[in-house]
């Protein structure tokens, strides 16, 4: 509630869509925007750009907009879907992973252990796009406009490991069921810890393994606490951009042409973001010369195997999709047996 309440002293502080502003004989069409995780090149180098920069260029000045991060904004992850629905919030960005509390059918183009690769992910993102899409217009008024990806999430660990089948026994960090689903399968003792208390948990000892971002876990040091990184992806992080149907709609037929044509290309630009980052994460931690924005670490890389993709998909089949449905219900398994099951080969079955 305090959440919420901050985000309507914010909408209250100006009109959050469709604010027009007199300068000189011209009239200006002013957006407020609520954008993905501060900090992170997908808000730096994408977001904040194309809405403070690009998006006035495109439109001669006709259009202008303000963004700020969700975590910046006084929101919680978990409430920005309702808020988008009430309109308080008129565009934003929405993580797929939390979302889930209030939709849970929308974990599953992200669940742990599913696409291993980005090829994986885009794969997975077109085949659920139709559902995601006509679901969000339909139950929850929200016109969906672009699906996001922060680099991918994979494992590190403070001891020698050659395969995924080595993290048993060992204590890891996660950060949701569905991880924690992978890791309990693997043999390991999953434990759930915030992103900021990660180095902590390390260097006390009360985790052995981290599951993150392999540029995030850079960022944050881990290089120093740990010596092997695993370079399969667990998650990719998804999340979509969207707007209240009403403040779309309030927009000229012009400005939403634009946005169409637009946030396509913004949503390719982050994906291909994404990758490179995952990629530069690897080489940082690595110590490799092609290391761009990173420290330089001196780990070892633990390339996947076709040994460790086998088990993913068996672990992913047999566990991590089956609790799903079955913490999701029977409708969640129908909706992965239209969408994703049949584009990755995989079937759920509701109990």
């Amino acid at each position: 509630m305090s959440a919420l309440a901050g985000a309507l002293a914010l909408a209250a502080a100006g009109a959050a869509c469709g604010q027009t502003t007199v300068a000189g004989a011209d009239t200006v069409k002013r957006l407020r925007v609520v954008g993905g995780l501060a900090g992170v090149n997908q808000y730096t180098r994408q977001e904040e750009p194309f809405w403070t920069k690009e998006l006035p260029r495109l439109t001669g000045g006709k259009v202008s907009a303000e963004i700020v991060p969700f975590d910046r904004a006084g929101i919680r992850g978990q409430e920005m879907l309702r808020l988008m629905q009430l309109g308080v919030v008129p565009f934003g960005t929405v993580l797929l992973a939390l979302s889930a509390a209030q939709e849970p059918v929308f974990a599953a183009p992200d669940l742990a252990g599913l696409s291993p690769d980005v090829k994986a992910a885009r794969t997975v993102v077109s085949a659920f796009r139709p559902y995601l899409e006509k679901t969000l217009r339909e139950r929850y008024g929200i016109e969906l406009l672009a699906i996001y990806a922060y680099p991918s999430q994979v494992v590190f660990c403070n001891k020698p490991f050659a395969s995924l089948a080595d993290l048993n026994g060992r204590r890891t960090r996660i950060s949701s069921p569905p991880q924690a689903d992978l890791v309990e399968a693997l043999g390991g003792v999953p434990v759930q810890t915030g992103f900021a208390e990660i180095m902590a948990n390390m260097k006390s000892g009360n985790i052995e393994c981290v599951i993150t971002g392999t540029m995030s876990g850079n960022t944050i040091g881990l290089p120093e606490v740990t010596t092997h990184v695993h370079s399969m992806a667990i998650n990719w992080g998804l999340s979509i951009f969207g707007a209240n149907a009403g403040a779309w709609n309030a927009l000229p037929p012009e400005v939403r042409d634009t946005l169409r044509r637009e946030l396509p290309r913004l949503e390719q630009a982050i994906w291909a973001e994404a990758e490179r980052e995952t990629g530069d994460g690897i080489a940082c931690n690595t110590g490799s010369p092609s290391c761009v924005d990173g420290r330089k670490g001196k780990m070892v890389e633990v390339k996947p195997s076709p040994t460790d993709d086998a088990r993913r998909r068996t672990i992913f089949a047999g566990t991590v999709l089956t609790r799903w449905v079955h913490r999701c219900g029977a409708q969640c398994a129908q909706v992965w047996n239209e969408t994703i099951g049949p584009a990755v080969g995989i079937e759920a079955r509701a109990r």
